[in-house]
């Protein structure tokens, strides 16, 4: 049943079906009743053709699956045998409940997805999770691993990790977060897999804080290790030599990590010249670390969160340096250390500037004035929990931000008037989002989409008409912008997201103009074919 038709059975079957067709013709003559059977027999051998899934070869149908989401793919996998091990096989992607009861099904669990070469191990906090054995036995069955997940598997050691990653050496991509093991078991998997380009650690609460803590790195893997994400680290410090090591890093990510970084950051820039992206959140950085930075000249990307002891000083030294700046975040904190001085290098320097998101920081018409006259490609600002921005703010940014696509107000003191601005201004822009702006009201927003019919407006009230930045937390006023320019998905993006369409819909979607399985069943009668000639 879960077999692939030959060509040959197929030529077999049409030649069958020619036969008996010309039989009921032939018979016609010959008897009624004897006609009306053999159209029967016909017609029940013409419709053996139309199952043409049967006929499909096994990498369409895998190809189809890709198509499809998780509990779609399950649901496949229970139609037939074949089914079952197609999805089995052709699936690269897998996500597992990492409990300690997970250690005895991983033999069939591995036997039956075998291609596997991401995985994602993943354990609630109120549950055991899976220990050093089980990493061991998943790493055994899973020498091609490129990408590993771990989420609160805090019964993990150094010992089980340092197994692991001599297991997998092919490991291109680790995250973990919330795990027990520490620097013995990072610094393992440094030291035995070369590809590792991305690295994230997230609460990790093995590592050992203060001066007692075991350096991590540099290891064989930073020589391609790329991007860096630490999180919410005792002593992210510790991980100072593999960042100082990691010649060809291009993006550094420090979120909530204690020490004294701006020790660190005149080391690291010295040797890491590449760089183009840095995140920095509640981390101990001041104008000294900013100096430092400011020696990236590749940089592109910078983002600025709750740093109060960095000023307008740290940020002109960063933008006199690096020109190449596409995109800036800054969260002020309301501290006022950062405002128009700041802004205005930014704006004398980086003109190849085109996103700005300004959280907690007062700039006036002069700052904002010359980044709009200076940046002319300056396509998506967001202004949130600004004092100083109001309606004559804003329509200085629709008098001269010829380029802005994405406009994004919140907690600023704007009113209507502002609104009635941006009608006649920022030709290019598509979309604007206010919330929380005490002066704007529904009526003001309708005259403005009345005015530019093609203008995607959205407007947050909110019930809580608080200005400040730092009252409302990082996540509230976090503000991300997606690609203007829509993409094409990947299959495997689209695997990871359900689409709410049921399995038979996409199938006979994908399969209504039959025109991908006639192209596989010429391409297969064409090589099977030549085959047949050859041998």
């Amino acid at each position: 049943m879960g077999q692939t038709v030959s060509t040959m059975k197929l030529t077999s079957r049409g030649d069958c079906n020619r036969s008996q067709l010309s039989k009921s013709k032939s018979m016609a003559l010959i008897s009624p009743m004897q006609s009306e059977e053999a159209e029967e027999l016909d017609r029940s051998s013409m419709d053996g053709l139309s199952d043409f899934i049967s006929v499909l070869p096994d990498e369409c149908l895998a190809c189809i699956f890709q198509f499809l989401s998780p509990g779609d793919r399950k649901r496949c996998s229970l139609v037939c045998l074949r089914w079952l091990r197609t999805e089995g096989q052709s699936r690269h992607r897998l996500s597992l409940n990492a409990q300690s009861d997970l250690q005895h099904l991983i033999p069939s669990i591995f036997s039956r997805f075998d291609a596997v070469t991401k995985l994602a191990l993943k354990c609630d906090r109120s549950s055991v999770s899976i220990g050093d054995e089980a990493l061991v036995l998943i790493s055994e069955r899973c020498r091609n691993l490129t990408r590993l997940k771990l989420r609160t598997c805090r019964d993990l050691t150094d010992a089980g990790m340092s197994a692991f990653a001599k297991n997998c050496r092919g490991l291109k991509k680790l995250s973990c977060g919330s795990c027990t093991f520490g620097a013995k078991g990072m610094n393992a998997v440094l030291d035995h897999c070369p590809a590792l380009e991305e690295l994230s650690v997230k609460r990790l609460r093995g590592i050992i804080d203060g001066a007692a803590a075991e350096p991590i790195g540099p290891g064989v893997a930073a020589a391609a290790l790329k991007t860096v994400f630490l999180k919410e680290l005792y002593n992210g410090q510790c991980f100072g030599p593999l960042i100082i090591g990691a010649k060809n890093l291009k993006s550094l990510k420090l979120f909530r990590c204690s020490g004294d970084w701006d020790k660190l950051f005149p080391l690291i820039v010295d040797r890491v010249t590449g760089i183009v992206e840095i995140h920095m959140e509640r981390i101990q950085i001041s104008d000294i670390g900013l100096e430092a930075i400011s020696n990236c000249s590749n940089l592109e990307i910078l983002h600025l969160v709750k740093a109060p002891e960095c000023t307008n000083a740290g940020l002109g030294a960063v933008a006199g340096k690096c020109k190449l700046l596409r995109k800036l975040h800054i969260d002020g904190w309301k501290a006022n250390r950062i405002g128009d001085q700041g802004l205005i290098a930014v704006a004398n320097s980086c003109l190849n500037l085109q996103e700005l998101v300004l959280i907690g920081v007062n700039p006036t018409n002069i700052s904002l004035g010359m980044l709009a006259s200076n940046c002319q490609n300056l396509e998506r600002l967001a202004l949130c929990g600004s004092d100083t921005v109001g309606d004559a703010e804003i329509s200085c940014i629709a008098a001269k931000c010829i380029a802005l696509k994405k406009l994004c107000i919140k907690s600023c003191p704007v009113s209507d008037h502002g609104m009635e601005a941006l009608a006649s201004g920022c030709p290019n822009l598509i979309k604007v989002k206010v919330k929380k702006c005490r002066g704007v009201t529904s009526e003001g927003v309708e005259w403005l989409r009345a005015s530019r019919g093609s203008l995607a407006i959205n407007l947050d009230t909110g019930e809580q008409l608080d200005a400040s930045a730092s009252d409302v937390g990082a996540q509230d006023n976090a503000v991300e912008f997606p690609p203007i320019v829509a993409t094409q998905i990947g299959a495997s993006a689209i695997t990871s997201s359900s689409t709410g369409r049921s399995t038979s819909n996409k199938l006979l979607g994908l399969l209504s103009g039959r025109s991908i399985v006639a192209c596989t069943l010429r391409r297969f009668a064409n090589s099977n074919s030549s085959t047949s000639h050859g041998s």
